[in-house]
């Protein structure tokens, strides 16, 4: 919003004191200083990254929500900002059709984040406007890193790469660093191992970056500008360090020219936080700070290796030989990141590459996604149900028994890791006794979970089966249908054939 050629848009808002939106995305978190040291004014502090509370980081480790804001409402304010360029676009296009009605939405949503984050998701989609209604079957949900292996199918002939070719998916985020490997089917797509992740995406050379300036200007001096001026901080970080040094360092020595940072230029407020010692080394350097070569490579190297780290795992944990490896996300960009893997795996893989507008992989992925790509999954998950089952002394501790001298317990369907074909069934048979029965379907981080209430154990659907006047003893089959974005959970009397059937997405 406000701006031309930008692909991605941040996940930041500006409110007023009410609580209404002023601005969204880059314009409410970057703004130029245009008043003098003396007369700068504390601002108040843009509101981004909230899409993070829906991840499965511990409550200190999540992004600042101001009092009276929380992460739901601005997800929902968001998606309502993003509601109104779409459907200006949507009628500037195609005006005869009727939005949100005749018009598909596909949500990308982290591969790790749980199944609840969805529903959360959908709601906040529906309150947007951006479905005519809760339920709508007009909205799917992709993972990233699916949403990135389909985009990459787009060039795979581009470097004649045919069936039966194993190729990895490096998406280098802003966050996350994502790793998957895939296999090339007839124009589909097959997960050979389960993908891996880890916090270390191109903000986190930013994050090495304001360790530099603190050493410069003092860690409270900068941290004071953070707090009352955080978009002369954004400022900072974009319009200088991105385009004047992080964006072009390619690691060549030789062509590396010293870059001066003129602190008043681009954070003026600032010079009223540094202590008197720094200030009189600042005011002899005319305020001047030079960044070397060894000061950029020292900002980069512990994020770079980090990720050359987890593709020699993830490669390591495949077994298999790599035909080629695509590099996508917006840090995919960096010539130093893309030197040093070509350097360090171009023996072993042949092609190393990154596609056209590799900021924009997902999306361009997830618009390709209705074709259908998505041949088989890895399932990250056990999923399972609770039964009523025989104790084993020394094994069941005494406390589960019931009244009956049984426990009850998980029984696994099918287990994680477990490579799964789309809308292939997994069946359970079993005898109900009684005109009423919940089935509580469970999944499990573990693979040897035992007990339904264990840590890393989530319910994700409940089927009430009601049958008065069937005969006792019925016999009964539970049917798993695995689909491209959920799970299709029947029972079936199989007397009767009558079926009761519940859906849920899966718990990635």
């Amino acid at each position: 919003p406000g701006l031309l050629n930008y692909f991605k848009t941040p996940t930041v808002l500006q409110y007023d004191e009410d609580w209404n939106v002023l601005q969204w995305g880059q314009i409410a978190l970057v703004e130029k200083p245009v008043r003098s040291p003396s007369t700068q004014r504390a601002e108040s502090h843009p509101v981004e990254l909230f899409k993070l509370h829906l991840s499965s980081l511990r409550s200190w480790e999540k992004p600042w929500l101001p009092e009276g804001l929380d992460h739901v409402k601005a997800i929902t304010d968001y998606l309502t900002e993003m509601q109104k360029i779409i459907k200006e676009k949507m009628k500037t296009r195609w005006p005869a059709l009727e939005f949100p009605r005749q018009f598909k939405l596909i949500l990308t949503v982290p591969a790790e984040w749980h199944e609840n984050t969805r529903n959360v998701l959908q709601k906040a989609a529906y309150n947007a406007g951006l479905l005519d209604n809760i339920n709508s079957r007009n909205l799917n949900f992709i993972t990233e890193s699916e949403a990135a292996a389909i985009h990459c199918m787009s060039i795979l002939k581009e470097h004649n790469l045919k069936p039966g070719a194993n190729f990895v998916v490096v998406d280098c985020g802003g966050s996350t660093v994502d790793i998957t490997i895939r296999q090339l089917l007839d124009n589909k797509l097959s997960e050979i191992i389960e993908r891996s992740s880890d916090l270390c995406g191109s903000t986190f050379i930013d994050r090495e970056f304001t360790r530099f300036l603190k050493t410069k200007l003092g860690y409270n001096a900068i941290e004071k500008l953070k707090k009352s001026h955080y978009k002369q901080m954004q400022y900072l970080i974009q319009k200088f360090f991105f385009s004047r040094v992080k964006c072009p360092f390619d690691g060549e020595r030789v062509s590396f020219h010293t870059i001066e940072l003129g602190v008043p230029c681009y954070c003026p407020a600032v010079l009223d936080y540094v202590d008197e010692e720094r200030r009189k080394q600042m005011e002899e350097a005319d305020w001047l700070i030079e960044i070397t070569f060894d000061d950029v490579k020292g900002m980069f190297d512990p994020v770079v290796e980090r990720i050359i780290d987890l593709i020699e795992r993830q490669l390591e944990g495949s077994k298999r030989e790599c035909d080629a490896l695509f590099l996508v996300g917006g840090f995919s960009e960096s010539p130093y990141l893309v030197k040093k893997i070509r350097q360090l795996f171009s023996e072993t893989i042949s092609v190393i590459a990154v596609p056209p507008c590799p900021i924009a992989a997902v999306v361009c992925g997830a618009v390709s996604y209705g074709l259908n790509t998505i041949q088989n999954r890895r399932l990250r998950y056990t999923y399972g149900i609770k039964i009523l089952d025989e104790f084993k002394p020394g094994f069941d501790p005494k406390k589960r028994l019931t009244k009956d001298g049984r426990i009850y317990r998980f029984k696994p369907l099918i287990k994680r890791d477990t490579l799964i074909d789309v809308d292939v069934k997994v069946t359970h048979k079993f005898v109900m006794d009684q005109t009423e029965y919940i089935m509580n379907l469970f999944a499990a981080s573990n693979d040897q979970t035992r007990y339904c209430d264990e840590e890393g154990v989530f319910l994700v659907a409940t089927l009430r089966i009601e049958t008065p006047n069937a005969h006792f003893s019925r016999p009964m089959e539970l049917v798993l249908t695995f689909g491209t974005t959920e799970v299709k959970a029947s029972v079936k009397n199989s007397p009767t054939g009558e079926t009761i059937t519940t859906c849920f997405k899966y718990v990635e």
